[in-house]
């Protein structure tokens, strides 16, 4: 026959090899009811995690984590973790007593009935309960929760002590269980952040270069809003600098020391939003074969830049509300609630209003995000910073194609500063780089788009709203539509002649209402 030592030893041995707390768990109170015959096995924690109104509340409760048994009136399986005693507070019932007292509690058949402990004595009865051992469970003299285990049987008092060893035994293997979870986290963290790194010296190639007003405003209100948390939406045309603003506002900030996590929501697909933003557990769905860390606990402490965040789908936007407002969430699969420290800097090159009324962006979010808008002015509302620009993108083409920088004459500099440049300053680095590598060492000669002759050279004042832009926008559009003959995309399409991509000419056709077939 099995003694109570080997019974417990042979439970125990099966679990001390987990590495999450929440595999752990089951296999605790499984183990129980399975091997030493228990009708129900219980774990409450004392989680930090747990959302509560403030601090001190977070050790005043135990949450159900873990339960197993069965009824034996209908076989229902007693595994839920919600109910009446999901949430005990700390000192009530006898499960908070054992953890404000961190002494056992042991009832017999009798006490069990007739007991102030007893909240549902009709259950008892019910269900021929004859003993209850609880154990607290401590480990490094600190209450973890509370090991709880209901019996059919007479609980023998050398049970209970073998019971008490084993409680013991499982509080350490929660901690190291907790541990490694905790250091595994924490090397994903480490590792994408190594990741955002190592993209952030390779796409960062300087900083700001140019000496106009509206660069020197722009300057002004980074550095305005860079010592506060306050969440910055940066508004502007692509190509213009809006993610080195946000760089900038990080890198000036009190967050500097720790990673700013840049997520394009353009280029993440639909269902996949929530496990970039916030992670998943294994199995939690098809693909999901590892733990993964969301962008915003990589970004925990320091800065989350959302790049393109009119993208993201309005079924996603409540849940993206929830972890700004409150700096809670959970990963795809888990119940477990996070806690989170980011600041957030948003980007568009979209008409958030536009959105709005269409209803496809919710209003609470737009205003989460936007407390302090910053607008990166276009290039044409800044040509005298064309030569400055020009100057520094040719001696950067120049070095990284390993050939002496061709002389900038001033029928080149007029070239530029002649031209439209829709796509921005990105357009004017593109343009300038492939004049070096087809200059070899020669003459630097411009392949601006064709389109340009068709276009108006006057100096366009920076518009006022992003409505009045695009606005702005509708002859340039109609001419490159014209010449490319209603094409958009591929080479030759009215998108490749203006510089930006087809999918964003197609949203401004749309917006400003043009009809490609009158075209």
């Amino acid at each position: 026959m099995t003694s109570d030592l080997e019974l417990f030893q042979s439970i125990m041995l099966g679990i001390t090899q987990a590495k999450r707390v929440d595999a752990l768990l089951p296999m605790i109170v499984s183990g129980l009811v399975e091997r030493a015959d228990f009708a129900l096995a219980r774990i409450w924690l004392i989680r930090s995690e747990t959302p509560v109104a403030d601090a001190e509340d977070e050790e005043r409760f135990l949450r159900l984590s873990a339960s197993a048994g069965s009824s034996r009136e209908d076989g229902r399986l007693w595994n839920g973790l919600k109910g009446e005693f999901a949430r005990i507070r700390i000192g009530a019932l006898k499960i908070g007593h054992i953890a404000q007292s961190r002494e056992p509690l042991h009832l017999d058949e009798h006490e069990i009935i007739d007991s102030h402990w007893t909240a549902h004595p009709d259950w008892v009865a019910r269900e021929g309960i004859k003993g209850f051992a609880g154990h607290p469970l401590i480990f490094r003299d600190e209450v973890l929760g509370v090991l709880a285990v209901f019996s059919r049987k007479r609980i023998s008092p050398n049970q209970f002590r073998w019971l008490r060893l084993f409680a013991d035994q499982a509080a350490v293997a929660i901690a190291n269980a907790g541990a490694f979870e905790e250091i595994q986290n924490l090397r994903q963290r480490l590792e994408l952040e190594n990741e955002y790194l190592r993209t952030e010296v390779k796409e960062n190639f300087g900083g700001f270069v140019g000496e106009s007003a509206a660069l020197r405003k722009v300057l002004e209100l980074i550095d305005l809003v860079a010592g506060v948390d306050t969440s910055v939406l940066i508004i502007g045309e692509s190509g213009t600098g809006k993610e080195l603003v946000a760089r900038a506002i990080h890198e000036r900030s009190k967050r500097r020391d720790r990673a700013c996590v840049k997520v394009n929501c353009a280029s993440i697909p639909n269902e996949l939003f929530e496990s970039e933003f916030f992670g998943h557990v294994k199995g939690s769905f098809t693909g999901a074969l590892r733990d993964r860390v969301g962008r915003f606990e990589v970004a925990d402490g320091g800065t989350l830049f959302l790049d393109e965040v009119g993208e993201i789908p309005l079924r996603s936007q409540g849940k993206l509300l929830r972890v700004l407002q409150d700096g809670e969430f959970e990963r795809v699969g888990e119940e477990r609630t996070r806690r989170v420290d980011v600041r957030i800097i948003s980007a568009t090159n979209h008409n958030l209003s536009d959105e709005l009324a269409a209803g496809s962006f919710r209003r609470d979010l737009y205003f989460r995000l936007s407390i302090f808008p910053l607008e990166t002015p276009a290039l044409r509302s800044r040509r005298e910073d064309i030569p400055i620009l020009a100057k520094h993108f040719l001696k950067q083409a120049a070095a990284r194609s390993n050939v002496p920088a061709p002389r900038l004459t001033r029928t080149n500099v007029q070239d530029l500063m002649d031209y439209s440049w829709p796509g921005n300053i990105r357009e004017l680095q593109n343009v300038i780089e492939r004049a070096v590598i087809l200059s070899r060492g020669g003459t630097l000669r411009f392949q601006l788009q064709e389109v340009a002759a068709n276009l108006s050279t006057q100096i366009i004042p920076a518009p006022a709203t992003q409505k009045q832009w695009l606005e702005s926008q509708r002859a340039n559009i109609k001419a490159a539509l014209k010449q490319s003959h209603g094409k958009i995309y591929g080479k030759g399409g009215a998108a490749e002649l203006l510089g930006v991509r087809p999918t964003t000419l197609s949203s401004r056709i749309a917006a400003l209402g043009i009809k490609r077939k009158v075209i």
